[in-house]
């Protein structure tokens, strides 16, 4: 069946050439075009779920938070799962400024909130008592290294993996 034979049929039946006497082939034609938009109506229908669970993840993430203080992230160790979302709850306890990179890290991961990050997507910095929150999906599974510029010379410095 031609694809124009739908159209061409739809647009000769509202001018009144088809009627009851319609003819076997035109009948024919009919009906595979009617199963033929079922299908594709169950298709789309089939693709539905799929796209409404991955819409959900994105607005449901795990939250992980990690607090920074003098002179250390809580926790120091971060695990993560390859293709689910997070929110990074960057929490400042401390009375200094406190960075959060991990440059390595935020290239391997799909960001959905980049604004938070500095211009060349290193660190987040996060001021004494405030927060910042990162929306990402982890994509490539590794080890990465995780410091605050700062003070990782006084320890504050950790792991980031993703399984």
């Amino acid at each position: 069946m031609s694809r124009s034979g739908t159209p061409r049929l739809i647009a000769r039946r509202k001018s009144g050439q088809i009627g009851a006497g319609m003819r076997r082939a035109e009948r024919g034609e009919e009906m595979r075009a009617r199963r033929w938009f079922a299908a594709a109506l169950a298709a789309l229908a089939a693709a539905a779920p799929a796209v409404a669970a991955d819409d959900s993840a994105a607005r449901h993430p795990q939250t992980v938070v990690v607090g920074l203080s003098e002179y250390q992230f809580s926790p120091s160790r971060l695990r993560f799962r390859r293709g689910v979302a997070y929110r990074l709850r960057l929490v400042n306890r401390g009375t200094e400024l406190h960075e959060f990179a991990a440059p390595d890290f935020f290239r391997a991961v799909k960001l959905e909130t980049p604004g938070v990050l500095n211009r060349d997507r290193s660190e987040i910095e996060v001021p004494p008592g405030s927060r910042k929150d990162l929306l990402f999906v982890a994509e490539k599974p590794g080890t990465y290294e995780l410091r605050c510029p700062d003070h990782d010379w006084a320890g504050m410095v950790g792991e980031i993996t993703v399984k």
